[in-house]
């Protein structure tokens, strides 16, 4: 929904009641893409939201004007949820972390109001976002002054599908976070939105962050997945990055290729930046969305032949038909 730019001798509307900003909003949504978000929950409410033009934050919500919250996604394929209690319990350690109180909302209460948002969508593919925050009050620095947290959750409706052309990455520019904000997934994401444009500009997909050490960290949104010479798949270890949910599930399928005899073992470990770069045959971005994007250049390095191997794709394969009809998945119960 685009914003309005007032003109410098022009009037600035006022509205006087829920009625006139209710006809304006939906009036936006017409011309907006905001159908893609055929559903959203808030505990402000306390109810599920199905008009896309009611779908509000409070402005004084400490996680908009503090950055006080954190978040965290799933996947919807075929009417699915993927792996919705692991990233609901990497949740609720961001908000421990973060220092949210999370009484009002135990685990199983936040799956139940996840799934029952996405039934009410009839949505079937795309994902899912939800967040917890410190929650509205005042616009102060402290969150002592809000009385409760508040949980929001919205049903993304998109199509996708995995990821096979290679891309290519840059070294980050920006500087990564430092583990005690690398290791939440928190709001406060303006280093990796910084991150992603600048490799845009670059003509990358995305970054690749390097550590004060020299070792490989992440990208602004995925992990980064190697596969050595010696035909090990090999990641970054989590302890100063964000333990991705999907990477954490490729590497508990990727033995199943050990076992056909493509990989030689499967492993987290550091990587230095140039073992990573000249010492690797594959490399790719690892995501939810993606599940596993060949990277074929990073900076000026071909990553092997420049191409396209048979790992990665068949590592997507792994994660695709584990989203499909692996047993981490929750069924909708659609109306």
């Amino acid at each position: 929904m685009a914003s309005y730019v007032q003109g410098v001798d022009e009037a600035v509307p006022v509205y006087e009641s829920c009625t006139q900003v209710l006809e304006k909003l939906q009036e936006k949504c017409k011309s907006s893409s905001w159908n893609k978000y055929p559903a959203m929950y808030s505990s402000v409410l306390g109810g599920i939201i199905l008009d896309p033009a009611m779908m509000a934050v409070p402005v004084d919500d400490h996680m908009v004007h503090r950055g006080h919250g954190v978040f965290d996604t799933a996947m919807l394929l075929d009417g699915c949820l993927y792996e919705l209690d692991a990233h609901l319990e990497r949740f609720l350690r961001s908000a421990a972390t973060a220092r949210i109180d999370t009484r009002p909302f135990p685990r199983e209460a936040l799956r139940s109001i996840l799934v029952q948002m996405t039934a009410a969508s009839a949505c079937r593919k795309g994902s899912i976002r939800y967040w917890l925050s410190a929650g509205p009050g005042d616009f102060l620095l402290s969150s002592s002054g809000c009385p409760a947290p508040a949980f929001y959750g919205v049903v993304i409706a998109s199509e996708y599908e995995q990821c096979r052309r290679g891309v290519r990455a840059v070294t980050a520019s920006v500087p990564m976070k430092p583990p005690l904000f690398a290791t939440m997934k928190s709001v406060n994401y303006l280093p990796n939105v910084l991150s992603i444009m600048d490799a845009e500009d670059r003509g990358a997909f995305a970054s690749v962050w390097v550590d004060d050490r020299g070792f490989v960290a992440e990208g602004p949104h995925v992990n980064v997945a190697f596969v050595t010479a010696a035909r090990e798949l090999v990641l970054p270890t989590f302890d100063r990055i964000l333990g991705g949910c999907t990477a954490k599930r490729l590497l508990a399928l990727a033995p199943r290729l050990v076992d056909a005899g493509m990989l030689t073992a499967v492993a987290t470990r550091d990587i230095a930046v140039d073992e990573a770069k000249r010492g690797s045959v594959e490399m790719a971005f690892v995501g939810s969305g993606l599940p596993v994007l060949p990277i074929v250049q990073w900076d000026d390095t071909a990553i092997g032949d420049g191409k396209v191997g048979e790992l990665m794709p068949a590592l997507s394969d792994l994660l695709w038909e584990d989203m499909k009809s692996g047993p981490d998945r929750i069924p909708v119960p659609y109306k």
